[in-house]
Formats: structure tokens, C-alpha cells, sequence
């Protein structure tokens, strides 16, 4: 069969913007009447959405197809790693759960995992002209090349031009181009056309020289240095990389949030719409510090792993932080895993998200939770109760919740309640991801923290605007044209 014009992008290393940058080719391409699809063989992220057939993949891909104006597939991120421990990661094949695989024992998977792959790439192509494909981390990794599914052994499988993209900013981007290049084996290298300067500040003119030099090395062309976008903190964050970036800290903002930064963080992209608001200062605690006694809110995200979250929280003395708060009248929000530890007890079996166990929880609610391996993902709608403000979002988690403070529920998802309040309203949690998004409920929620008038902030049209002035970006500094001919086969 003919294959569906595609281009992929990896890069020198991780976080050097291969997220990003797919994401603004997606919106750029999409502008000029192509059929756009994004796709990532193997991720690694504890950032992931619901998609719109029923599964779950990064969060970036996601992104991309909103970018991309199409919903969201388990076919575009068919491989999704969640790290639970510093060697161990729950695995999503095609959107649903294989399971938990220690980092060799994933290693040994690999190879039965090619056939997945290719089938969500041909499954994804059938309804595009045009396939933008992420690598992931760097295929400089040559140790870990035998069984890639992620950079050269999906580019080679699919036979895939690639364009390597290198971080200016992070220093030594000649070094990193020229020496990728160079650690390559002979096929692998045959798969890279071109190169990328990402992130620069200041004159570009000044990396003009730098070119000859790249690609009399390589031989590889140069298709654009792209500026530094400073507005790439107003959108999801691929992985926990990104997470300082979404704080929103500065003198004279009226509320205070503090938010732990737990080892296991998930859906964090939860608190991008918080950020977004001027006259909110979001804090990401780090471990080794205090939570901020002046905060008006503590919330406590989702976690890929519950219980031992919840011992870092202890062990940091958050524990003893979130009650002094609760006593000086703060108040709490949990979301997801975070909902979970605000219970009395949280509970783990059969071992779902690490050693079986139990601990004690927070004691801030009247619940328990037991995890279970059923796992629920979902889109859901309604309304918070408080407020009678409309919301939507998706839950993604596998416990089971009960006990009497469910009969204060914070939400109601068409007729199905969700969450608990306390009786004063200022410990509360759910399981619904994504609700602070919708405008009319946040402005509410922080009205009801500190009297403020709603600061008019459209956090989805945010979202959009920013996907736009991408796109300009990158029309602006890449050679968008001889890109395209590079995907058709053309160049």
C-alpha cells in the first residue's frame, strides 16, 4: 500500500521541544487545507487525557489533534508508559492497560509491541494526508536501540524521512546535532534529511555560519531556527519536565495557591487554568520546603501512585503543613489521587500501583478507598453542586471510593453524584480532571476563596489563540514548504 505522507521529528534529547513543535505543525499544516494527524509510537508520561473512543494517551498528543482540529484517537500514542517507581511503569497498549512492567522486563516487551505500533500508524493514516510523527527522548540512546519502538526503529519500520531537532538554549547544540548524527549506525543515519535549532534567543542571525558547519558534518539540511515562544507555558506540559513552568508566581496576586509537587504527579495540566488567571499566585511547592502558610488553598493533584505519594507527603511534613492550613481556615481541594488521600484510609490489595499495602490518609474526609484493577476512563459533564456552574472533563483511575462524607457530594455528573464536601465547604474532592477549565465554575470556586470580581479569562479560547500564534511562529522561522515536499517525498 501507498503510505500517507509523513515526517517525523526527533530530537537531540528530551524537553528540547519536539512536543511543541509538532503541535504548532499540526496547526500551521491544518491552516493550509491539509487532512493532519498526530503520532507518537511510545510515550512516557503521567500527563494523559480520555480520548474520544474511550482510552487514554499523553496528554501532548491530545494537544496535537486539538491542534490538528480532530478528536483525540488511542491510535495516535498506541504505546504510553506511566512511571510508578523510579524502575517500574503501568503500560497502555492502543488506549487500555497491559500492565505493570519493571524497566527491564518493558525492555524484553518491546519487540511484541511493533505490530501494535504499525497498526495505529496505518490506522491514523487512513484519514489523513498528512502524518506528523514525535520521537521521544533521543536516538543518540544507541544502547537502547535493539527493539525501539520509539525513534530510529519505528522511523526504519515505517520507512520515515526525519528531522532532528536540537535545544539552543540548554547549550552545545552543534555538539549535540553533529555528534547524533555521528553515533548512528549507517541505515539509522540514512533516515535523517534535516535539523531544527530550537528555543533561540536573541539574534538568529548569528547562528547563520552554524549551518555550513552542520551540514558539511552531516550532510543534513537545515529547515529553521526557531525563536524562543514564550507562550508555550499557556499550554499542557507533555511530562512533569514542564511543571515548574506552569507556576504563575508575582508580587500582588490576590490568591494564594500551594500545590505539593508530589514524586508521582499526574494530570497536573489540572492547574493550567488556575495560572492562567492574573490575580492567582500558583506555587509548586518542592520537596525540602514548607507549604506557604499564607496560601488560601492547598490542592493535592492526581497520582500515579497513591500510597507512596502519600508517604512522601509525610515525609516531607506536608501532612503536619495541610492541617495547620485547614486550622487557620484554608481551604483543600484533592483531585483524583489527591481526593483519595483525603480520606482515613487508602488502600492497595492486590499490589495495582506498587507493593500491596494500606495507610492511614490524611483523616480530612469521612472516606476509604480501595484500589482495584478496574479502570475507569471516561468523559463526563454536569455541574458543581456549590455553585450550580455547568462543567466537563474525564475521570481516569482505578479505585473505588466510599464512606459517609459521599453524601456531601462536590458534584453532579448527570444525575450521578461525584466527590465529597465537608460540612464548612472548605475540604473538598472528586474525581473529575479537567473541571477548573470551564470558566464560569473557576471564576466561581476562586470567588469563593477571596472576593474578586471573575477576571473574564477564557481559558479554552486561551488555549486556541495560543495554538495560533504558534503556528504564526513557526511560519515565521521554518521552512514550512520544503518541509511538506520532505513528507510527500518530494524533496
Amino acid at each position: 500500500m501507498e503510505r500517507t505522507p509523513a515526517l517525523m521529528l526527533q530530537g537531540t534529547g528530551s524537553h528540547v521541544g519536539k512536543s511543541l513543535l509538532v503541535t504548532g505543525l499540526c496547526r500551521a499544516f491544518a491552516r493550509r487545507g491539509r487532512s493532519v494527524r498526530p503520532f507518537k509510537p511510545q510515550n512516557m508520561s503521567n500527563n494523559a487525557a480520555v480520548t474520544a473512543d474511550g482510552g487514554e494517551i499523553g496528554r501532548a498528543q491530545a494537544l496535537q489533534a486539538r491542534a490538528c482540529g480532530v478528536a483525540s484517537s488511542v491510535h495516535m500514542n498506541p504505546v504510553l508508559l506511566k512511571p510508578q517507581t523510579e524502575v517500574g511503569a503501568q503500560v497502555i497498549v492502543q488506549g487500555r492497560m497491559l500492565g505493570n512492567y519493571h524497566a527491564r522486563a518493558f525492555f524484553d516487551l518491546r519487540p511484541q509491541l511493533i505490530p501494535y505500533v504499525l497498526e495505529s500508524f496505518e490506522q491514523i493514516g487512513i484519514d489523513a494526508d498528512l502524518v506528523l510523527v514525535e520521537g521521544a527522548g533521543s536516538p543518540a540512546e544507541i544502547n537502547l536501540r535493539a527493539g525501539d519502538l520509539a525513534n530510529m526503529g519505528f522511523a526504519r519500520a515505517a520507512d520515515l524521512p526525519v528531522v532532528l531537532v536540537g535545544d539552543i538554549d540548554r547549550g552545545g547544540v552543534i555538539a549535540a546535532l553533529i555528534g547524533t548524527h555521528a553515533l548512528l549506525d549507517r541505515a539509522d543515519r540514512a533516515q535523517l534529511k534535516g535539523y531544527m535549532v530550537n528555543k533561540f534567543r536573541g539574534d538568529p542571525s548569528l547562528f547563520d555560519d552554524a549551518h555550513a558547519i552542520i551540514e558539511t558534518r552531516t550532510g543534513m539540511r537545515g529547515y529553521g531556527v526557531v525563536p524562543w515562544f514564550e507562550r508555550a507555558r499557556l499550554l499542557p506540559a507533555e511530562d512533569i519536565l514542564g511543571l515548574e513552568e506552569c507556576a504563575s508566581t508575582a508580587a500582588g496576586r490576590a490568591i494564594r495557591i500551594a500545590v505539593p509537587r508530589l514524586p508521582r504527579m499526574a494530570n497536573f495540566d489540572d492547574l493550567d487554568p488556575l495560572a492562567a488567571e492574573p490575580d492567582v499566585d500558583l506555587r509548586i511547592v518542592p520537596p525540602g520546603e514548607a507549604m506557604p502558610g499564607d496560601a488560601d488553598l492547598v490542592i493535592l493533584t492526581g497520582s500515579k501512585a497513591t500510597l507512596a505519594d502519600l508517604e512522601a507527603v509525610r515525609a516531607e511534613g506536608w501532612d503536619v503543613d495541610l492541617h495547620a492550613h485547614v486550622r487557620r481556615g484554608g481551604a483543600v481541594l484533592g483531585l483524583c489521587g489527591g481526593f483519595q488521600m483525603l480520606g482515613r484510609v487508602v488502600a492497595d490489595p492486590n499490589g495495582i500501583e506498587g507493593p500491596p499495602g494500606e495507610a492511614p490518609g490524611l483523616g480530612l474526609l469521612d472516606l476509604e478507598t480501595t484500589l482495584s484493577a478496574r479502570k475507569v476512563l471516561v468523559e463526563r459533564r454536569g455541574r458543581e453542586i456549590a455553585s450550580g456552574e455547568e462543567i466537563q472533563g474525564y475521570e481516569m483511575h482505578m479505585g473505588r471510593t466510599a464512606g459517609p462524607a459521599l453524601a456531601r457530594p462536590m458534584l453532579d455528573l448527570a444525575g450521578r453524584p461525584d466527590g465529597a464536601v465537608s460540612a464548612d465547604g472548605r475540604i473538598m474532592g472528586c474525581y473529575l480532571h479537567g473541571l477548573l477549565a470551564a470558566d464560569g465554575f473557576r471564576h466561581a470556586f476562586l470567588a469563593r476563596l477571596k472576593a474578586r470580581e471573575p477576571s473574564g479569562g477564557r481559558f479554552e479560547q486561551q488555549v486556541d489563540a495560543t495554538l495560533e500564534a504558534l503556528a504564526d511562529h513557526l511560519e515565521a522561522s521554518v521552512d514550512l514548504d520544503r518541509l511538506l515536499r520532505l513528507a510527500d517525498g518530494r524533496a
